[in-house]
């Protein structure tokens, strides 16, 4: 599945979507930054409720196909802009991370 069709079937928020095509083969949910570093996987959609800018260089460290905010948590413009930058897909909802976890998780 697409992010784009991630996004469209989980009625998620685009935050800043530069690689849409970008293909999702798994999920990763965390927190700890060090330690989505170590687990998550390349083409992940990264759950998390964190918001900074340190979300965006691990999403480029670990290669994940995107960023999903969780539990309406908001990004601030200079996230977003940043995300759109290094080209990482940052989407948002007002889900739980366990309810939109186990929606992905039925999805691929």
């Amino acid at each position: 599945m697409t992010v784009l069709g991630l996004k469209e079937t989980l009625n998620l928020t685009a935050f800043a979507l530069p690689q849409e095509e970008r293909q999702v083969r798994g999920g990763y949910a965390g927190d700890l930054l060090s330690w989505v570093m170590g687990k998550a996987e390349a083409d992940d959609a990264w759950l998390t409720i964190m918001s900074n800018a340190n979300i965006v260089a691990v999403a480029l460290l670990t290669d994940v196909s995107c960023i999903i905010l969780c539990e309406g948590v908001m990004p601030d413009a200079g996230v977003i802009s940043l995300a759109a930058e290094k080209q990482i897909n940052l989407l948002g909802s007002e889900d739980s991370v366990f309810a939109l976890a186990a929606q992905i998780s039925h999805l691929l």
